[in-house]
């Protein structure tokens, strides 16, 4: 594997590993659990389940604290805004540090950094000092260990597994992350029910212990040997010369930035659909997201199966997601709008996990640390940035057009990106018969070429 950071040092573009290569008729299935044969790996998922319950939890309560303190749903929002305000100011400087830093001793610093968050929050309540500028405090705290923690831990993925198992770790990380989101809400109001928010916060800190033991018990040796970029001047300008020099890397986070701008402020539609559209409150809100999540845990489990991260793949996610708000926007009946939460919970998690794989596996290791920083930067901050937009659409011509709004642009956005990666790559759209059914892909213009019959 090369280390290095020019243009020859990126994977080879052989016909497995190249997101970007035509579409040829062979087998890319895999075990859906195969990464958590890889002893460190496993450590590392279980760890996260831990974790990442916990972490569910904290939010519930957060919000919940806040809304008790104040009585105020703008203070709510300025809670989540300095939450991911530190990642849209420092994400690049981060993916910088963990491109220079080893990962497993920058995750032990950043993971006791939000244990000692989540603990002094929870000192602060249980003991009835909380005031509602404590809680800002400690969600900006959180948001600066994300900097560093988000691509530290997506960059370390491969560092556990190694490249041809990839796609299916992060898959498996999407569903783990998943899994939690049905537990730790559910977890969290029976706790804030029965014993207060503070408890909640006790918990998240302690579930932090998790993590820690496991990377404390991970094999050193064992781990897959990737180069360190050294310290020295211009790396982060040399990080986004590295991306706008390389297609696959470049649209693929523009398409994020879009679907997360625009498709995805699911707070926005789903509570505007609940309370406006069908006047059923917060059960239907609660069911909405619930359905959600269960497809989103459903589409990482198909990723887990798939062998390699394509950008047909992504590209045909991302179009599917589009129009499917766009339907959903349109059904008449809260329950079919309910059962259509389902599928695009599979399609937005496969444009998550596609658009992740592919950045990663398309990314020099010396580099990947930036990059994924910029990756999450963009995927993280797009929702508060288009939140305001996508609230004042749905307030002034109701939550149908919002919604339908959102999935025509990322819809769109999928289409043209597809179109320029196509042209790009020299490829040409092909539709024929394969094995008996009809196969839309992309090939090589010179294979059309030499397929079309002569004069």
């Amino acid at each position: 594997m090369s280390t290095g950071s020019g243009a020859a040092s990126a994977p080879a573009p052989d016909g497995h590993d190249d997101p970007t290569a035509p579409d040829t008729p062979r087998t890319s299935r895999t075990s859906m659990f195969a990464s958590l044969r890889v002893r460190n790996y496993r450590l590392f998922f279980l760890g996260q389940v831990v974790s990442n319950i916990g972490t569910w939890m904290q939010r519930i309560a957060q919000d919940w604290l806040v809304l008790s303190l104040t009585g105020s749903s703008a203070a709510v929002g300025i809670t989540t805004a300095l939450q991911f305000l530190p990642m849209l100011l420092f994400g690049l400087y981060g993916g910088v540090l963990v491109d220079r830093l080893r990962k497993r001793p920058t995750l032990l610093v950043t993971q006791s950094a939000m244990a000692v968050t989540a603990l002094f929050l929870a000192v602060l309540t249980l003991t009835g000092h909380v005031q509602v500028w404590h809680v800002y405090v400690a969600a900006f705290a959180m948001g600066l260990a994300t900097v560093v923690d988000n691509p530290a831990r997506q960059s370390f993925v491969s560092e556990l597994v190694g490249r041809d198992q990839l796609q299916n770790a992060v898959s498996l990380n999407s569903a783990n992350f998943q899994s939690a989101r049905l537990v730790g809400p559910a977890v969290a109001g029976l706790m804030i029910t029965g014993v207060g928010t503070g408890w909640a916060f006790l918990a998240n800190g302690l579930s932090f212990v998790a993590p820690l033991s496991c990377l404390l018990l991970m094999r050193a040796r064992d781990l897959h040997a990737v180069q360190r970029a050294p310290r020295g001047k211009g790396q982060l300008r040399e990080g986004l010369h590295y991306v706008a020099g390389r297609p696959e890397l470049i649209w693929t986070i523009t398409l994020v930035g879009f679907i997360g701008t625009f498709g995805f402020n699911f707070p926005v539609f789903l509570s505007a659909f609940a309370d406006d559209v069908f006047d059923a409150g917060a059960g239907a809100y609660s069911l909405f997201n619930t359905l959600m999540a269960v497809g989103s845990l459903a589409g990482a489990l198909l990723a887990a199966r798939r062998g390699t991260a394509r950008l047909r793949v992504l590209i045909a996610a991302a179009v599917a997601f589009g129009a499917l708000e766009i339907v959903a926007a349109t059904a008449p009946g809260l329950w079919l709008f309910a059962l259509l939460m389902v599928p695009i919970g599979v399609f937005s998690m496969t444009v998550n996990v596609t658009a992740n794989t592919s950045i990663q596996m398309s990314t020099d290791p010396a580099m990947r640390g930036r990059v994924m920083a910029l990756y999450m930067m963009v995927f993280l901050g797009g929702s508060p940035v288009g939140a305001p937009i996508v609230g004042w659409v749905t307030d002034t011509y109701g939550a149908r057009v919002g919604f339908a709004a959102g999935g025509a642009v990322a819809a769109t956005a999928a289409i043209v990106i597809g179109l320029v990666l196509a042209r790009v790559g020299n490829l040409r759209l092909s539709v024929g018969w394969h094995r008996g059914h009809p196969q839309v892909r992309f090939v090589p213009r010179e294979r059309r070429e030499e397929l079309a019959p002569a004069a």
